[in-house]
């Protein structure tokens, strides 16, 4: 018997044995925080925007190798934390989302074409040194991923629409010839799966998603096949996941979905990546952060810790998904092993400027929001933003995320630069430099500074010294470390009501905390398994539209402020 339960609420009682999570201290651990720190490039066409979307990170003789769309080149690191970018024309790097992978001590790279698809190989990727290996595919493929299966058998999936599914076909090793006809894996379905559904908050019902961005991972005998959706230039942008027991399927809809989504904080968006595995064993997601201002594709990168439970279900972690997090050296179990416990101090504070352009004042670089920010009048030296964290707090790190304004740059031109030294007080009158960048050769614009060691503070300043071209602008002037007030109490009153008319859509409330900054729901299609993370700032409802119809969720909600977390309160059902 089929039975409705469209608004059904069902208590499974208080979660218990919560424990405050710890402050790790910035001596003893390394850090990141999204958007990644990278030198993003300049389009070579108006309007002047930075741009990098799409990516593949690959792990290749002890180095990993990041790759992604319009980017003029790539980039590889020894450790995650710092990146350092290769510059070659012997690859298509100005096309979308490229992909590679290892064969037989060499790295293969394909990039999208809608003409003529090529495959290139490097035994030395970062001399830039690159040879053609096989001119043309059988057809030319959009959104390309390779996967090589433990047999030796290598398979291409490929897929980028609003109309059309998902292809996958095994290829031969020597010249990359089809085996057989490729085989559709996947369409889209957003009259039930609501992250399908267009819009930053999964709202744009009339339009219908593009299902794109495939890519393979092998866990235990199965094989997990990825993909994005609704669409690129929305918060809501993010990557769902299918499982099969053979590389080309059959497909069915994982029981966890999606796999990977941030919808809101300061960093948005989880979609069109790659997962990988680290040196210690530790898988990540790499994706794609939605800013879309300047231009539809203006666009950044973020990853975010990639788990598989006891029943193979997979899940990447996003709750503080652009908060610090570590870079851990050796194989970490749970999310907890990953986060820092610093919070975030200087949402909303009061800031004063050297002066702003009309229309892009001071308090836009505190609002925690990438599309608004803050730009003065000028681009000198006499520049500054000075922050009053309004109490003495423990600063751990300090994240500039540096807005083009009035630029008219284009492409990747040597030599520009960001310089700047951040400067902190206790009094607003006695400053010390944490941060001296005055001599920067990078034009990263979300620089992100982990301190020696914590530093007790109140206030912070940033002087411009020098900035590629435009105004000094900031998008987010993020401060992250502890105040030493107690956390705030478990949420109470907490209701879900699941849409009647619309199973994809779900309407949350709690109890007000006036000591909290912020609530993060978690939540998912089992009790023990609330994998999803949705984080808002000063509100006490929302509504989630990114649910599976078919599937009954379950809710809890963690308030946090700037001195930590609260332990989560019941967990709520609906069906």
């Amino acid at each position: 018997m089929k039975m409705k339960f469209s608004a059904c609420l069902f208590l499974l009682g208080s979660l218990t044995g919560y424990a405050s999570q710890p402050v790790v201290s910035p001596e003893a651990v390394r850090t990141v925080c999204n958007p990644m720190d990278l030198s993003y490039r300049f389009m070579p066409e108006p309007p002047s925007r930075r741009e990098a979307a799409d990516p593949t990170v690959i792990l290749f003789k002890d180095r990993y190798y990041l790759f992604a769309s319009k980017s003029g080149g790539y980039w590889w690191s020894d450790d995650l934390v710092k990146w350092t970018l290769v510059l070659t024309d012997e690859i298509p790097t100005e096309e979308y989302a490229p992909t590679a992978i290892v064969l037989d001590d060499e790295v293969y790279f394909l990039a999208s074409s809608k003409t003529k698809s090529t495959v290139y190989k490097s035994a030395d990727p970062m001399s830039g040194k690159w040879e053609t290996v096989c001119d043309e595919l059988e057809v030319p493929v959009w959104d390309p991923a390779f996967y090589q299966d433990d047999d030796g058998r290598l398979y291409l999936y490929w897929g980028c629409s609003n109309v059309e599914p998902l292809y996958g076909v095994e290829i031969t090793r020597d010249d990359f010839s089809f085996i057989g006809k490729p085989a559709e894996l996947l369409r889209s379905d957003k009259a039930r799966r609501g992250w399908e559904i267009r819009g930053d908050y999964n709202t744009r019902t009339d339009d219908d998603p593009w299902i794109e961005g495939a890519w393979v991972n092998k866990h235990r005998g199965k094989y997990y096949l990825q993909y994005a959706a609704p669409g690129t230039l929305e918060k809501s942008y993010c990557d769902g996941v299918f499982i099969a027991d053979a590389p080309l399927g059959p497909y069915t809809l994982a029981a966890h979905n999606p796999f990977a989504y941030k919808p809101e904080g300061f960093a948005c968006g989880a979609g069109h990546g790659s997962t990988f595995k680290d040196k210690c064993g530790n898988y990540w997601h790499v994706g794609t952060v939605a800013v879309s201002v300047k231009h539809k594709f203006e666009r950044r990168l973020a990853f975010y810790p990639v788990f598989f439970d006891e029943d193979g279900v997979m899940y990447a972690n996003t709750k503080f998904g652009d908060w610090p997090l570590i870079i851990p050296d050796r194989r970490a179990e749970s999310f907890d092993e990953l986060f820092p416990g610093w919070m975030l101090l200087s949402k909303d504070k009061p800031v004063t400027v050297s002066s702003f352009a009309e229309g892009y004042e001071g308090s836009k670089c505190v609002d925690e929001e990438i599309r608004t920010y803050w730009a003065a009048a000028g681009g000198g030296d006499s520049e500054w933003v000075q922050l009053d964290l309004e109490k003495p707090c423990r600063g751990c790190a300090v994240q500039l995320n540096f807005a083009e304004h009035n630029t008219t740059v284009q492409g990747r031109i040597p030599g520009l630069k960001h310089r700047y030294i951040v400067e902190i007080s206790l009094n607003g009158t006695d400053w010390r430099t944490v941060v001296d960048a005055s001599a920067n050769l990078t034009d990263n614009s979300h620089a992100y500074h982990q301190f020696e060691k914590e530093q007790e503070c109140r206030y912070l300043r940033v002087r411009n010294l020098e900035v590629p071209d435009g105004q000094f602008a900031i998008s987010g002037f993020r401060v992250f470390g502890r105040c030493d007030g107690p956390p705030p109490a478990a949420v109470s009153g907490f209701t879900a009501v699941r849409n009647a008319d619309d199973c994809r859509s779900v309407a949350l409330k709690w109890e007000n905390l006036p000591d909290a900054s912020g609530y993060v729901i978690r939540y998912g299609s089992s009790t023990d398994k609330l994998y999803q993370h949705y984080m808002v700032y000063g509100v006490c409802e929302i509504t989630i539209n990114s649910l599976y119809a078919d599937w009954p969720y379950w809710f809890s909600v963690e308030a946090f402020n700037e001195d930590g977390v609260s332990g989560p309160c019941e967990v709520v059902g609906v069906r």
